[in-house]
C-alpha cells in the first residue's frame, strides 16, 4: 500500500485550496486516469459513492458531465468546462454543480481547478488549484466534505494505479 498522503491546504487569503499528491505511477497513467471518463468513473467518487459520466470532450473548451451517484440512487450532478490542457502537465476547468441536463444550480458554489502533474522518481505529482469567488463558497465547500472525500477518492485511485 502506498504511504502517499492526499494533504489539503487552506489559502483563505486568496480563496483558495491546495491540494497535493503523489501516486506510484508514471505520469502518463496518472494523467490518463484524471482526463479519461472511463478511469475518472471507477475512482473519482468516494465509496460508497459512484461517478458516472454523461458526456466527456476533454478539449480546450470542452465539457465534463457528470453524476456522483450514492448507494441509494441519489444522483447529483456536475459539470467541468475545459479552460485550458498542456498535454501531461496541465488543466484547468471551472467547475459547478448542475442538473442532468448540464443547467448550473447557484446554491452550491461554483469553482475554478488549475490541475498540475509532474513526474517524480518514484510516479508522479499531482498538484490542484482550486479559486473560489469568496472564502465564504471555500467553506461551504469544506462543510460538504470536500477534504475527506477527496481524500477517499485519491485512496480509489491508487487501487485502480495497481491494477
Amino acid at each position: 500500500m502506498s504511504n502517499n498522503q492526499t494533504t489539503i491546504s487552506k489559502d483563505a487569503a486568496n480563496k483558495k485550496l491546495i491540494v497535493v499528491r503523489e501516486f506510484d505511477a508514471p505520469l502518463e497513467e496518472v494523467w490518463k486516469a484524471w482526463t479519461d471518463s472511463n478511469m475518472l468513473d471507477k475512482w473519482w467518487a468516494p465509496k460508497p459513492w459512484k461517478a458516472k459520466t454523461k458526456t466527456m470532450d476533454f478539449r480546450e473548451g470542452g465539457l465534463w458531465l457528470y453524476s456522483m451517484v450514492g448507494p441509494d440512487g441519489t444522483e447529483s450532478y456536475c459539470r467541468v468546462n475545459f479552460k485550458t490542457i498542456v498535454q501531461n502537465k496541465s488543466y484547468t476547468g471551472d467547475d459547478a454543480f448542475c442538473d442532468e441536463n448540464g443547467n448550473i444550480t447557484h446554491d452550491i458554489p461554483g469553482m475554478h481547478w488549475k490541475s498540475e502533474f509532474r513526474p517524480t522518481d518514484t510516479g508522479t505529482r499531482v498538484e490542484v488549484e482550486i479559486t473560489f469567488a469568496t472564502e465564504a463558497d471555500m467553506e461551504k465547500i469544506i462543510e460538504m466534505g470536500f477534504e475527506a472525500g477527496f481524500t477517499m477518492a485519491h485512496g480509489n485511485l491508487d487501487e485502480l494505479l495497481k491494477r
